[in-house]
């Protein structure tokens, strides 16, 4: 019998890879980036205090619309940057959560560029 491959605990191995190189600082914090399906939740986090500075979500009341397409990674992109602005916060390092830099998640990354975050 063939078994197959769970995707979701590789996602984790990598992610875990990741993290141990990439830290948030109170000067650099980390952008964190998680997607399901349905939905995509960004956080901006300072790993030395443990906490999370700015966080935005598909899930909020002030977003309208399905939150697991690109157009819904654009949008969410540009509200991070927007609310990250808005506490001083300019420079962050990316962390991709462990998916692959492609789609939805290379969408968020450009919008939040665009909208004037430094990664």
């Amino acid at each position: 019998m063939v078994s197959r491959v769970d995707t979701n605990k590789k996602r984790l191995k990598r992610h875990k890879r990741v993290r141990a190189k990439i830290s948030g600082t109170a000067s650099k914090p980390r952008l964190c980036v998680y997607r399901s399906l349905k939905n995509m939740c960004v956080q901006i986090i300072d790993d030395v205090a443990g906490a999370t500075l700015v966080s935005a979500s598909t899930l909020e009341k002030g977003f309208d619309g399905y939150g697991g397409n690109k157009e819904a990674a654009k949008k969410l992109g540009a509200v991070i940057a927007e609310k990250a602005k808005a506490k001083g916060i300019e420079e962050v390092v990316f962390d991709r959560g462990g998916y692959l830099y492609h789609g939805r998640i290379k969408e968020l990354a450009d919008s939040a560029r665009e909208n004037g975050l430094k990664f």
